[in-house]
């Protein structure tokens, strides 16, 4: 991934990401888990925050999906912290990038504000295989699609880390 790919900080020295699905149950907190435990692993997470919220607010203060917590679990994450909770509009102007899972949170999170383009964007923008493509909503569907999900979010989670270690200087 290329430095240029990801916005520049708002302010020397930290960069903050947002993840936003529809609920914030499923895709984002599962990005969320799995970006920050990156972060963690590339021992940057002093100077990067990643926080993940939902464009509708109608399961906020409740537990990720029970699905989605019992597969990150499975997999060594720590779902159990999260809190669905959902987008307020100032985060188009504080965080350095927000990303939308599908093309309707897109669409949804930019008629919040006038944020910059380079600085909201589709999650699978960074993806390395399907650049540009949407995260499917997992949530009316069987377990598959809650692995398809989490296979789109660990690799698109690693070359975002790849790129924050280019702009995030210390």
């Amino acid at each position: 991934m290329s430095e240029a790919l990801l916005p520049a900080p708002r302010t020397k020295g930290r960069y903050r990401i947002a993840l936003v699905c529809l609920g914030n149950i499923c895709r984002s907190p599962m990005a969320d888990v799995v970006l920050a435990d990156r972060v963690r692993s590339a021992g940057i997470d002093d100077v990067v925050e990643v926080a993940s919220a939902g464009t509708g607010g109608w399961h906020a203060g409740n537990p990720m999906d029970r699905r989605a917590a019992a597969l990150l679990t499975a997999e060594g994450y720590d779902a159990s912290r999260h809190r669905a909770q959902q987008v307020p509009a100032s985060w188009l102007d504080d965080f350095d990038l927000v990303l939308a899972m599908d093309a309707t949170n897109l669409h949804d999170l930019r008629s919040l504000g006038a944020a910059a383009d380079d600085r909201v964007r589709l999650f699978r923008d960074f993806d390395p295989l399907e650049p540009g493509g949407e995260v499917p909503d997992p949530y009316y569907g069987g377990d598959a699609g809650f692995r398809d999900v989490l296979a789109m979010v660990e690799r698109t989670a690693d070359a975002i880390v790849e790129g924050l270690a280019h702009v995030v200087h210390r």
